[in-house]
C-alpha cells in the first residue's frame, strides 16, 4: 500500500510559503526507484525572507516573546511539539522510511528520540532561569558580578538526510531552548547526483513545520528551507544577519561554509565525517563482540558519520572472529525497508549507491579480498541495495582504510599488541566515533584515552543518548550537540559588574572645587 506523500511548500513565520521562484525538487523511494512526489526548492530570495521572518521573532515585542520569555515558556513549546511528534509517529515514521530506506524499525526508533530530545531541551530551557544572574566570586568587595546567558540569535541549522528529522532536532530542540530563531535547511552533498540526493531528505522535517503550526509556535521562531546548496546554503551561510552556523555534512562543504562564516567572524559548529575504529582484543565473547561489529557498520544502511567501519581485531582471533562475522551477516534480512524483520534496507540515492559500489571496486582493484558481500542482492531486481560487505587483506595507503564510504561496508586488518592497535586506530584523518571491545576493564580505560574520536564506546558501538556529548576531532569537526553543552553552543555569555562602594573610586585626582 503506497504511503501518502504530504504535499508542502517553505515554511516561513510560521506559516507555508511558495518558492519565489517557484522550484521544486522530486522525491525519489530509494526502495522502487520511483518519483514519488517533491518538496521545495528554496534560493537565495527565499533566504532572505526567512532571515527577516527570524530576526523579526527575535525584536518583537521587543524580545519578550520568545529570546528574552523564560525558559518555562520556551519548554512549554518545545513540550507541545514532542507530543505532537508522538501523536504521529506511525505515519512520520513510515514517511521517514519511504523517503531514505531505513528499515521501519530504525524509523520508529528515530521518532521515539526525536521526543525525548525535544522533552529533554525542554528541561534544559527550565533550568536555565535558575541560572541566570549567576554570581561570580571576585577578589574585590567593592565590586559584584554575575553572569546573563542570552540566545546568540538567528542560527542556521544545515541537517544531513540520513537521520532527517533526528539531526534536525538534535539542533532545533536546543537552539529553540536557549531562546534562539532558527532556520533549518537540509546540508549540499558533494555529488553530481546530489539533486537526487537532497531530494530524499526532507519529507518529515516539513512536517515538523506542521508540527509547528499545530502548537502556536511564534511565528518567525522556526523557518524550515530545502534547496540546493549553492542557491539557498551559500546565501545562507554568507548572510550578514545570520549569527550562528550549525553544520552536520561533508567535510568539503564544511570547508565552504567556514569561510562564508570566516568573513563575518560568526561562529559555527560542525560534525563532519568519520573513518571509525572497533578494536577487538582477544579476550572477548565472539558473538558479542560480533554482532557489536556489525550494527556499528551496518546499522541504517551503514550510512552513519560515526559508523565504525574499520574492524582492528586480535591476529590470535581474527580466523573465528571473521568466520562468525560472516555467518551473522548471512543472517541480516535484506528487503523492502517496510517489511516485518528488515535489517538492511537500500542506500539512499543512486548517486550514494554508486558510489559505494566504486569503493568496493577499487578496494578489489587495489588487491583487498571481499570475504562477503559485495554486491546486489540477488532477490532485490530494484532499489538501492547493498549486501553487507566484508573485505580483508587491506593494506592502509588504501581508499578504503582511508575515506569515508557511508554504506555497508566494513574493512578489517589484525594487530598483535595493543600499541599497534591504537597505531592502527588513529590512522585517519577523522576522529568521531570509535570502539574498544575486551573484557579487561583496566585496557579499555587506557585505550579509551588515546583514542583520538570525541566518542568512544566501550563493549559496544553506536549508542547515542541525548543527554551525552556528541562531536568529533580533526576533520570530523569541532564542537559539541546534544547533552547541556548542545544547549551552551547556542548561548552567548555576557557578565555584568557592578561598582556597589560609596566611596569615590580615586583613580584620578579630582578637580579643586
Amino acid at each position: 500500500m503506497a504511503i501518502p506523500i504530504p504535499s508542502r511548500q517553505l515554511f516561513i513565520n510560521g506559516d507555508w510559503a511558495e518558492p519565489l521562484l517557484k522550484k521544486r525538487i522530486p522525491i525519489i523511494n530509494p526502495t522502487t526507484e520511483e518519483i514519488i512526489g517533491d518538496i521545495p526548492a528554496a534560493t537565495a530570495e527565499d533566504v532572505d525572507v526567512a532571515v527577516q521572518a527570524a530576526r523579526s521573532a527575535l525584536t518583537r515585542n521587543k524580545g519578550k516573546d520568545w529570546a528574552f520569555a523564560s525558559g518555562a515558556v520556551r519548554a512549554k513549546y518545545l513540550r507541545a511539539i514532542a507530543a505532537k511528534i508522538k501523536e504521529r509517529k506511525p505515519v512520520l515514521a513510515k514517511l521517514e522510511t519511504v523517503d531514505c530506506g531505513k528499515p521501519l524499525s530504525e524509523s520508529e526508533a528515530d521518532m521515539d528520540d526525536v521526543v525525548g530530545c525535544f522533552e529533554y531541551y525542554a528541561d534544559l530551557a527550565e533550568g536555565l532561569d535558575a541560572k541566570q544572574k549567576a554570581p561570580i566570586s571576585l577578589p574585590m568587595k567593592t565590586f559584584k558580578s554575575y553572569v546573563i546567558k542570552e540566545p546568540i540569535g538567528v542560527v542556521a541549522l544545515i541537517v544531513p538526510w540520513n537521520y532527517p528529522l533526528l539531526m534536525a532536532t538534535w539542533k532545533v530542540a536546543p537552539a529553540l531552548a536557549a531562546g534562539c530563531a532558527a532556520i533549518l535547511k537540509p546540508s549540499e552533498l558533494a555529488s553530481v547526483y546530489a539533486l537526487h540526493l537532497l531530494a530524499s531528505v526532507f519529507i518529515t522535517c516539513l512536517e515538523l513545520g506542521e508540527v509547528c503550526r499545530e502548537v502556536d509556535l511564534p511565528a518567525g521562531v522556526l523557518n524550515i528551507l530545502p534547496g540546493l546548496g549553492p542557491e539557498a546554503g551559500a546565501s545562507l551561510a554568507s548572510h550578514p544577519h545570520v549569527d550562528k552556523i550549525s553544520f552536520t555534512g561533508s567535510t568539503v562543504t564544511a570547508v565552504k561554509i567556514m569561510t562564508a562564516a570566516a568573513q563575518r567572524v560568526k561562529p559555527v559548529t560542525l560534525e563532519l565525517g568519520g573513518k571509525g575504529p572497533i578494536v577487538v582484543f582477544e579476550d572477548v565473547d565472539i558473538d558479542k563482540a560480533v554482532e557489536w561489529t556489525i550494527f556499528g557498520c551496518f546499522y541504517t544502511n551503514g550510512q552513519i558519520c560515526s559508523a565504525t567501519s574499520r574492524l582492528i581485531v586480535h591476529e590470535s582471533i581474527a580466523a573465528e572472529f571473521l568466520d562468525r562475522l560472516v555467518k551473522w551477516s548471512e543472517n541480516i534480512k535484506i528487503s523492502d525497508p517496510l517489511e516485518e524483520g528488515c535489517k538492511l534496507g537500500p542506500i539512499v540515492s543512486r548517486g550514494q549507491y554508486e558510489k559505494v559500489m566504486n569503493f568496493i571496486s577499487n578496494a578489489k582493484s587495489e588487491g583487498a579480498t571481499i570475504l562477503y558481500g559485495g554486491n546486489r542482492p540477488k532477490h532485490l531486481k530494484k532499489g538501492f541495495f547493498v549486501e553487507p560487505t566484508i573485505i580483508t587483506d587491506v593494506t592502509t595507503s588504501m581508499q578504503i582504510w582511508r575515506e569515508e564510504v557511508f554504506g555497508p561496508v566494513l574493512c578489517v586488518k589484525t594487530f598483535t599488541t595493543e600499541e599497534e592497535a591504537i597505531e592502527l586506530a588513529n590512522d585517519t584523518h577523522y576522529g568521531l566515533g570509535g570502539a574498544v571491545v575486551s573484557k579487561d576493564r583496566e585496557r579499555c580505560d587506557r585505550v579509551s584515552k588515546l583514542l583520538q574520536n570525541g566518542a568512544v564506546w566501550v563493549n559496544c558501538s553506536q549508542p547515542c543518548f541525548c543527554q551525552a556529548p556528541f562531536g568529533g576531532t580533526k576533520w570530523s569537526g569541532f564542537g559539541r550537540e546534544l547533552g547541556e553543552w548542545g544547549l551552551e553552543s547556542y548561548l552567548s555569555v555576557k557578565q555584568v559588574t557592578e561598582y556597589v562602594s560609596d566611596e569615590q573610586w580615586g583613580w584620578y585626582q579630582p578637580p579643586k572645587q
